[in-house]
């Protein structure tokens, strides 16, 4: 009998720890279905996942859809953006550790053009560190990673090697989904798009892009892929040599141009511009 009890009792515990585990294993080899992603069955006819509360599973996921509060990003150098997810959840984009953000992140992203975008020597503190290369050269880096509230993915594309030549798949744009929202930093980009990839990326309601205007790219090929991905909010970063006025110039009133009032840009569903708004943040 008190073996039979002794039985239960572990087929008990192993049946409630499968749906967590399901869980985990889900994030760390299964792709989710991403709210964000388009469908691209026939190019350039491309239409866009949709997701509705009742069809999504009431999980704590970034495809859940209920109460999705605020996301929370700073500006804090170069490449670097800070995002606090409503759960908490702390990222710091194409982080070298040069550039601080408030507190230790719980996941970071790197890139590797130049050694501002990236650190071989991350705090141990932080728990997830997510490089936008493979250390197997032209192999793609792969991320599908969920995080409390937030899906995190990429999409490669090739960079410039420092001896002119072309380094296949490595530099990743990375796409945080969360609270509803579609948040895209397009990391050290060094050439404009192809179908393909605007497919893999799908929709971006907030975009973080370089304005440097020529160290990834020149002013007029980053304005067609910021016309192209459509946001409704774009974040300058990488500012580095001509003024910001010459990237802002590019959009001839199609966009409009504000500047941010407070250190922490809040975001949501419910306040992202009706027209496309390019918001400079304090401190570029």
């Amino acid at each position: 009998m008190m073996l039979q009890a002794l039985a239960l009792g572990i087929s008990a515990l192993i049946l409630s720890a499968l749906p967590a585990f399901a869980q985990q294993a889900a994030a760390q080899s299964e792709p989710l279905p991403s709210q964000c992603q388009a469908i691209a069955q026939r190019l350039p006819g491309a239409t866009f996942a949709s997701f509705s509360p009742s069809a999504l599973p009431v999980v704590k996921t970034a495809m859940a859809a209920t109460d999705m509060g605020e996301v929370k990003i700073s500006f804090i150098g170069h490449s670097t953006y800070f995002i606090e997810t409503p759960d908490g959840v702390g990222i710091a984009t194409d982080y070298s550790g040069v550039f601080k953000p408030p507190r230790l992140p719980d996941v970071v992203t790197m890139n590797k053009a130049h050694s501002t975008h990236y650190t071989l020597t991350p705090d141990p503190g932080i728990a997830h560190v997510l490089h936008g290369w493979s250390d197997v050269p032209g192999e793609k880096a792969v991320h599908h990673l969920t995080v409390g509230d937030v899906y995190i993915r990429n999409v490669v594309s090739d960079i410039r090697n420092w001896g002119g030549g072309i380094e296949e798949n490595g530099n990743s744009i990375f796409i945080f989904e969360v609270a509803g929202l579609c948040i895209g930093h397009l990391g050290h980009l060094h050439f404009e798009l192809n179908e393909n990839q605007y497919a893999e990326i799908g929709r971006l309601d907030v975009l973080m892009v370089p304005v440097d205007g020529g160290l990834t790219m020149g002013a007029d090929s980053m304005s067609r892929v910021v016309q192209r991905l459509r946001s409704s909010l774009i974040l300058p970063m990488h500012r580095w040599g001509p003024p910001l006025d010459s990237f802002l110039a590019m959009f001839d009133g199609r966009f409009d141009i504000a500047y941010a009032k407070s250190p922490v840009i809040t975001v949501s569903l419910k306040n992202l511009p009706k027209k496309p708004t390019i918001l400079v943040p304090q401190g570029l």
